[in-house]
C-alpha cells in the first residue's frame, strides 16, 4: 500500500480516507515503536479480526479486572458493539513485542513498568498517525491498563485522555486473529520462556 504524504497547510493536516499506509511511514512507526518494546508492525485488513462472544465470557468469569477497570468489561463495548466499531475501519496494524522475565505473572512494579511503557507507546503511535492525517486511528492495547496502581473505577478515570480498551476487552480472539494472519501462536509453558505480546491499532 502506497500513498503520498499528507498536505500540510500551516499547522493544518489534510486527513486521509481509505488510502492505506506508505512504506516510509511504516518504517518510521517501526522505529518509534521499538523504543517502547513494540518490535514489529504489520498492516492487515480488519476482516481478519475475529470477534467472539467466548472472549467476553473469559473476561467476565476468568479475570479479576472485570468490573474493576475502565479499560475492561463492562466499561468497554460488548461483543456486538465492538464488531460494529471494527466494521467502521478497513485497515489495522498488528503491533508485537517479545519479552522474557520470570516475574511477569506477578503483580509487581517490574511488570507494571513494562505494561505502562507499551501502553504509552501505543498512544504515542496513535498520535503520530493522527498528525499524519489518519484521524480515525485508535489503540487497542495488550494486557490490562496499568497507568494507575489501582484503577479509580467506577469513579472518574484519572487519565481519561490515555484511557483505551484492551484487545481482549473488545472481545477479540487474539489467537484466532493471529491464525488468520498466517501466524502459528504458541503458549509459553515455562515462566522463563520468552513470550510475545500484541496490540492492535485500528487505522482507517
Amino acid at each position: 500500500m502506497t500513498q503520498s504524504k499528507p498536505v500540510k497547510i500551516g499547522n493544518l493536516v489534510q486527513f486521509k480516507n481509505h488510502e492505506g499506509i506508505s512504506r516510509e511511514l511504516l518504517n518510521r512507526l517501526r522505529e518509534k515503536g521499538m523504543s517502547y518494546g513494540l518490535n514489529d508492525i504489520t498492516p492487515f485488513s480488519v476482516e481478519k479480526i475475529v470477534v467472539a462472544e467466548w472472549v467476553h465470557l473469559k473476561c467476565r468469569y476468568g479475570c479479576n479486572n472485570y468490573n474493576s477497570s475502565w479499560c475492561c468489561p463492562p466499561a468497554t463495548p460488548n461483543p456486538e458493539k465492538a464488531q460494529k466499531i471494527i466494521n467502521e475501519y478497513s485497515v489495522a496494524l498488528l503491533m508485537a513485542g517479545r519479552k522474557s522475565h520470570s516475574d511477569f505473572y506477578l503483580n509487581n512494579g517490574h511488570k507494571r513498568g513494562i505494561q505502562v511503557k507499551c501502553w504509552k507507546g501505543m498512544l504515542s503511535l496513535e498520535r503520530m498517525l493522527f498528525l499524519e492525517g489518519y484521524y480515525k486511528a485508535f489503540s487497542l492495547v495488550g494486557e490490562c491498563c496499568a497507568l494507575c496502581k489501582t484503577c479509580a473505577y467506577p469513579q472518574d478515570c484519572r487519565f481519561p485522555q490515555e484511557k483505551r480498551p484492551s484487545i481482549e476487552s473488545f472481545s477479540i480472539d487474539v489467537i484466532g486473529t493471529l491464525k488468520n494472519l498466517g501466524t502459528t501462536p504458541r503458549v509459553a509453558f515455562s515462566k522463563d520462556e520468552a513470550f510475545n505480546y500484541y496490540a492492535i491499532m485500528l487505522l482507517e
